[in-house]
């Protein structure tokens, strides 16, 4: 059974959402398809597609936010990268199974019409991961 079945978007922490999406639709060649502000998590969202691919641009609407905290300690850049589960509970009690240490206990809303859950990158070689689920 194949458990995350594809890289559903690749998240960058930005600053300035404007400016990033200036520059991304240049890069990129085409303009963003849709903006989204996702409250619980302080963050207004971009997203691009270029083929199969989509690109998240992430803006802190809070200084104490986790995309302000990052790149805080980061700078500006990759943010996570999101794989596509199709049964993101199943996929958690795997994961934890596993050895796996979850920022979440159970999964929630986050944009683009997806429940979430996050895979600390401590456990992760160093890379915050992201599971994402089609809602309905």
């Amino acid at each position: 059974m194949e458990h995350l079945l594809r890289i559903e978007h690749i998240g960058i922490a930005v600053k300035d959402l404007s400016a990033a999406e200036a520059l991304y639709a240049r890069l990129l060649g085409a303009e963003p398809y849709k903006r989204e502000e996702v409250e619980s998590e302080g963050v207004i969202t971009s997203f691009f597609r270029t083929g199969p691919n989509k690109i998240e641009l992430l803006e802190s609407t809070r200084p104490d936010g986790p995309i302000a905290k990052a790149i805080e300690k980061r700078g500006e850049g990759i943010h996570h990268i999101a794989f596509e589960v199709a049964d993101i509970r199943a996929e958690m009690a795997r994961l934890r199974a596993e050895g796996f240490t979850l920022l979440n206990e159970e999964p929630k809303r986050g944009a683009d019409n997806k429940l979430v859950c996050f895979v600390h990158p401590k456990s992760a070689g160093g890379v915050l991961v992201e599971l994402c689920q089609e809602i309905g």
